[in-house]
């Protein structure tokens, strides 16, 4: 009970974990700086693709973006709670979502699409932080949304808690589909990028 009380300030007397937290922020601070750049480039270039997606043209468009918030922004403040109490959870998942936001950058870069036609833009109030702007529908391979939910779920510990996390990053995943906000392989590849990263930040918090 004493260590979990004293976690974070014995982990902070510890040289290697105050070097890898500290590194870890600065990085992520340079990425939240570099995002909304790269996204409004990405936004603008007329270069891509339009999938013909199977199952989304069996899927009517519905409007759903409250119901994604609410589980995507729920889930988040969880995951919050549970790095300030859990320090090995923390650099882990700091780490991991570095190595997220990077895949994402690098596979949108190379795999440019156009966004499914019969999208219904998720207008997202939190975006004007990260991406510059109220709408961005290019960032498509593959979904950050599923793909961070689900990271969290492999950070957590507990395995009823991982299991509801798992639970909804399947929930965003097929409410995003429903809205038509991505295609079906943005969604379907998210949780092999998540675990690769999970793996990698895991990976740092041992070292």
């Amino acid at each position: 009970m004493q260590f979990k009380q004293f976690s974070w300030q014995i982990a902070w007397d510890y040289p290697p974990f105050r070097l890898k937290f500290i590194l870890g922020i600065s990085i992520l601070a340079l990425i939240l700086v570099f995002i909304p750049h790269f996204f409004a480039y990405v936004e603008n270039r007329d270069k891509g693709l339009t999938l013909n997606d199977w199952l989304l043209a069996r899927i009517p468009a519905i409007d759903v973006s409250l119901y994604i918030f609410i589980v995507l922004y729920g889930m988040s403040v969880f995951f919050l709670i549970k790095m300030s109490r859990n320090t090995s959870i923390c650099l882990t998942a700091l780490w991991a979502y570095i190595f997220l936001c990077a895949a994402r950058i690098i596979t949108i870069s190379i795999v440019p699409l156009h966004p499914p036609k019969e999208i219904i833009e998720l207008i997202d109030p939190c975006s004007v932080v990260f991406y510059g702007s109220n709408v961005i529908t290019k960032d498509l391979f593959f979904s950050g949304h599923t793909a961070t939910v689900f990271l969290g779920a492999l950070c957590l510990e507990n395995k009823r808690e991982k299991m509801v996390a798992f639970i909804a990053s399947g929930i965003i995943g097929v409410l995003l589909l429903l809205q038509h906000v991505h295609y079906t392989a943005d969604v379907v590849a998210a949780p092999f990028f998540s675990w690769i990263c999970w793996y990698f930040g895991k990976s740092i918090e041992k070292l």
